[in-house]
């Protein structure tokens, strides 16, 4: 399977192609993935060992029918319930998950959505990962906005409405550093009552000197908890090091981050642990730090530039469903995100079920938004990540959600 993922690669120079092709056919050309790089700093995390020794024991075809319904009979939902509700048992029990979890979150929730929407700042990228269109053995349109551009884009999607924005970027502290990033948080706060961003892992303190810029949480993917699959799809680059991108969310709330999220990449490997992982993950992060926001998110994967054939792994939209069903239950407090990576009809649906956030009006491409929002022309556009399936503007999703009978929020904190 994996060689549908190669990207292609016409336009590398010769050296560059041997390079690529080192990587993906000898492992002993790469680093070993467990290894920090110089520069990371480790904080001896327990958490890292709690989650890994579960999902090593957890066998999804154990579980029965008679699991699942003891489950549901549960006032409170624990690990040994969440392994039961990812099990392929529990897919004939989706509709009784469902008014489960529609029921946990009208009790927390109300029937309220939060909006926003990412904005990306440079696709620059110094990692090889295979399955990504910002890869750096990716030939596609780089580009990087200057804070002119960056304020610019921010001033256009403030005047639609919105509230609340997600700063990206492509993994490259070289064309990226912490201190761009941080000036267009600073700009970002201007327009902003919320302000996110989803980066590549720094250590502590530029996470503290990123949350005094002004930015509220940190949204980080470990993409796969498999780490032997994680070390064949990372090829190259400081995000091959799986333990340091682990604890990315841990050293966010060191550093003063008021949030934090984070998930799987579904279909990269066997998405029932994957899954399994990731709502572990943030639940022993709530048990050590009660005072932070969890939130989960679960995109699947998409298409890229130069490569259509990426799809994941057995995960359609009723194991979807299945997957955030389970969170709901067992992590009733903690926002689960709903990517433009679904459908419209999935995430219309979603959000009365379980779902207590979505995005809208999104490009996953660098500097695009003046036409997106006001049908001008913009300037030259940097090529997107992956191709979503939700295309729909601000205030049409603001639209939608109200027709549906949700009250669209677009922010509920005051800064004093």
């Amino acid at each position: 399977m994996e060689n549908q993922f190669f990207v292609d690669s016409e336009s590398l120079s010769p050296k560059a192609l041997e390079k690529k092709h080192q990587l993906e056919t000898d492992p002993t050309s790469r680093t070993n993935h467990m290894e920090y790089m110089e520069g990371q700093e480790q904080i001896h995390s327990d958490i890292f060992e709690k989650v890994m020794t579960e999902v090593k024991n957890y066998d999804p075809s154990k579980y029965t029918g008679l699991d699942v319904e003891r489950a549901l009979k549960k006032e409170t939902i624990g690990i040994e319930e969440l392994k039961a509700f990812l099990s392929p048992s529990a897919e004939p029990f989706l509709e009784k998950m469902a008014e489960r979890a529609r029921l946990e979150t009208q009790k927390h929730f109300g029937n309220t959505v939060y909006l926003f929407t990412p904005l990306y700042i440079a696709n620059y990228c110094e990692n090889y990962c295979v399955y990504c269109g910002f890869n750096c053995y990716n030939h596609i349109r780089r580009m990087k906005l200057s804070m002119e551009q960056v304020e610019h884009e921010m001033k256009v999607i403030a005047d639609s409405g919105m509230e609340e924005i997600l700063i990206l970027t492509g993994e490259s502290k070289g064309m990226s550093d912490v201190k761009y990033i941080g000036e267009a948080c600073k700009l970002a706060r201007k327009y902003f009552r919320m302000v996110g961003i989803e980066i590549y892992p720094v250590n502590v303190e530029d996470y503290r000197y990123l949350h005094e810029c002004g930015v509220d949480y940190v949204t980080v993917f470990q993409e796969t908890y498999d780490s032997d699959k994680y070390e064949t799809l990372h090829l190259a680059g400081h995000k091959r090091v799986f333990p340091y991108r682990f604890d990315a969310q841990e050293r966010a709330l060191m550093g003063g981050m008021r949030g934090v999220a984070g998930s799987a990449l579904l279909g990269l490997s066997d998405f029932r642990k994957d899954a399994l992982a990731s709502a572990l993950h943030m639940y022993f992060l709530q048990r050590k730090y009660p005072h932070a926001e969890i939130s989960l998110s679960c995109p699947r994967l998409r298409p890229i530039i130069n490569n259509g054939k990426i799809n994941p792994q057995d995960v359609g939209e009723r194991q979807l469903c299945q997957i955030l069903c389970a969170y709901r239950m067992f992590l009733p407090f903690a926002g689960i995100t709903v990517s433009s990576r679904e459908s419209k009809s999935f995430r219309d649906g979603i959000v009365k079920i379980c779902a207590t956030k979505i995005s809208a009006g999104v490009s996953t491409g660098i500097g695009d938004h003046e036409s997106k929002y006001t049908g001008k022309e913009g300037d030259a556009e940097g090529d997107e990540q992956f191709e979503i399936n939700d295309s729909r503007s601000f205030s049409q999703m603001y639209e939608d959600m109200s027709g549906e009978g949700l009250q669209p929020v677009l922010n509920d904190y005051l800064y004093v």
